[in-house]
């Protein structure tokens, strides 16, 4: 018996998605650093930074909490920043958009120096075998002197993760890191939405291991 498909019925799931997504950032130069002017109208309100973001589940939270704030997502994948337009608006948060691009780029080459109040590094990739053990971003210090290269005077860099080992190597880095300090941070400190991945992580019984550090 011979079978033939109707390609006239297939469909492009994201075909009607329009391009960029209405909260994106899609720069004219992928090779020039962005403006703070660039990312949000209101460039003076404080900008708070998710690598890595995800769905959005953080984003969208954080944007309702603290409407006076922006924030803006980076993410690579192009179904996690589908989730994220859809998610902001839903909620109709102007002050949350999403930029999708690797997250190393982004933070050496286009993100804003100096401009960034506070920079969200959640449950990234621990890399756990020992092969992989270099692409761990905690323990480069180029890509902590990245970071603090975009962070304002005062500006914080904020760092979970469910692997021990990890952590504890990313607690040695930082040991002999000279330009972050650590300090403390209690679970009352501030509104702190938990993410996809940490609630999952959490059911299972894992721990949660935090870092909170600021730009010495």
């Amino acid at each position: 018996m011979e079978f033939k498909i109707d390609c006239s019925k297939i469909t492009d799931p994201m075909a009607e998605d329009p391009f960029p997504f209405p909260n994106e950032i899609y720069p004219q130069d992928w090779f020039s650093e962005l403006n703070s002017e660039d990312l949000f109208e209101n460039a003076y309100a404080p900008l708070e930074i998710d690598l890595g973001c995800g769905d959005g589940t953080f984003l969208e939270q954080m944007g309702k909490e603290y409407p006076e704030r922006n924030f803006l997502g980076v993410e690579r994948l192009l179904g996690r920043c589908r989730k994220v337009w859809k998610k902001a608006e839903r909620s109709n948060l102007s002050n949350v958009k999403i930029l999708r691009l690797d997250t190393n780029y982004a933070v050496k080459w286009l993100l804003p120096k100096g401009s960034v109040s506070r920079l969200h590094f959640l449950c990234p990739d621990p890399w756990p075998k020992k092969k992989h053990a270099s692409r761990r971003q905690m323990c480069r210090m180029d890509f902590l002197r990245s970071i603090h290269d975009l962070l304002t005077d005062d500006g914080e860099f904020l760092f979970k993760t469910d692997s021990a080992e990890y952590f504890e190597e990313a607690a040695e880095v930082q040991e002999s890191c000279d330009f972050f300090r650590t300090v403390d941070w209690p679970e009352e400190a501030f509104f702190y939405p938990i993410t996809d991945f940490e609630k999952q992580w959490l059911d299972e019984g894992r721990i949660m291991n935090r870092m909170r550090l600021v730009r010495a």
